[in-house]
């Protein structure tokens, strides 16, 4: 499961889709909308992306975390236009054999994602806002 939505997150079906009887581990990794960055009061945040790409990029890594780290599997979901504060932008599942593959396979997903799907972050502060970059740094790990 890999998809773009303009609704809240539903965790559920997105763990039913990695969750199976030999994986000993199942992380759920939520990003949260905050209230605040660098020294500025965050009203909410925005998301635009590529439909379309963007779910294909996640499938690249969800095979990428299948090759990493066999009998594991990854399942995200990405919010795109209005994020309130409190409310997740992004999530994503993991499940493995065992939990030191599921917390590598979980980094690995947020940090790829951040740096390969094409989704653009908006934030709107109090006194403005500002499209910020969401790409990581090519020294992430596992890249």
């Amino acid at each position: 499961m890999f998809v773009l939505t303009p609704e809240p997150i539903e965790i559920d079906p997105i763990r039913r889709a990695v969750q199976r009887p030999e994986a000993g581990a199942v992380l759920v990794f939520e990003g949260i909308t905050r209230n605040h960055h660098e020294g500025r009061e965050v009203m909410r945040l925005e998301y635009e992306a590529y439909p379309g790409m963007a779910e294909a990029e996640m499938a690249k890594i969800g095979e990428q975390v299948r090759q990493k780290w066999p009998g594991s599997r990854v399942a995200m979901a990405h919010r795109i236009g209005v994020v309130p504060i409190g409310e997740a932008s992004v999530v994503i599942v993991t499940s493995a054999p065992h939990r030191d593959e599921a917390y590598a396979a979980s980094r690995f997903a947020i940090d790829a994602l951040k740096m390969a799907v094409p989704i653009w972050k908006k934030e709107v502060y109090q006194d403005g806002s500002v499209w910020k970059n969401n790409a990581e740094s090519m020294d992430a790990p596992g890249f």
